[in-house]
């Protein structure tokens, strides 16, 4: 029932929309490099907690729109369709600017935190950052079709984005002291936001072009 034809154009985007170096990745390599691996792996779980309450609060209001009008529905989905491709604009240009992840230094001296700091910092970035709850009611919409549970439909893709944010930003906990250079290097970072940037801004005018099912 969630496995649809939706899924999948939804499993490619939030795959790229996970590894393009953001505010919680960010926050993954600087609590890496203050407390080690486990810091790192405590704050990417608290972080991705926090999908699950932005779910929440979108599918309600998704739900009030569908209770409203098919047309609205549609309106919200084209919305999102322009914010994927606004974002894969944003993904050019920091591309063209070609900055690498901040990970020098990370090496460095770390101080011990106790377990509960990262969980709190990471649920609270994330929780209270309304930008995540705007783009969550801007890009859900366009994976759930009208007939569709939307509570349900929203927990189960914050679920797939759960695991595939988890998977990217704990990868990069562990890379950071093994592979630091990599993901530090202009080249990469170049490499991942032109391609993310572009396939982003292919998949908005895509998902804007289509019809609704009849």
């Amino acid at each position: 029932m969630f496995i649809d034809a939706q899924f999948w154009p939804f499993l490619v985007a939030i795959t790229l929309l996970s590894i393009s170096p953001g505010v919680d990745t960010l926050l993954v390599i600087r609590n890496t490099a203050r407390g080690g691996v486990r810091d790192g792996v405590l704050t990417s779980l608290a972080i991705c907690c926090g999908l699950f309450v932005h779910a929440a609060v979108s599918a309600l209001g998704i739900s009030l729109i569908l209770l409203q009008s098919a047309w609205a529905f549609q309106l919200l989905k084209l919305a999102g369709a322009a914010y994927l491709v606004w974002l894969g604009v944003q993904g050019l240009l920091a591309a063209r600017r070609g900055q690498g992840l901040p990970v020098a230094g990370v090496s460095g001296e770390r101080r011990p935190v106790p377990m509960w700091r990262p969980l709190r910092e990471g649920l609270l970035s994330n929780v209270l950052n309304p930008k995540t709850v705007v783009f969550y009611m801007a890009f859900l919409p366009q994976f759930i079709a009208p007939g569709d549970p939307a509570l349900a439909k929203s927990l189960f893709l914050a679920g797939v984005h759960f695991v595939i944010a988890n998977l990217w930003q704990i990868g990069v906990a562990v890379m950071v002291g093994s592979a630091g250079r990599l993901l530090g290097s202009r080249l990469f970072s170049r490499a991942l936001n032109g391609v993310t940037g572009v396939v982003l801004i292919a998949f908005g005018i895509k998902l804007a072009l289509e019809r609704p099912p009849a």
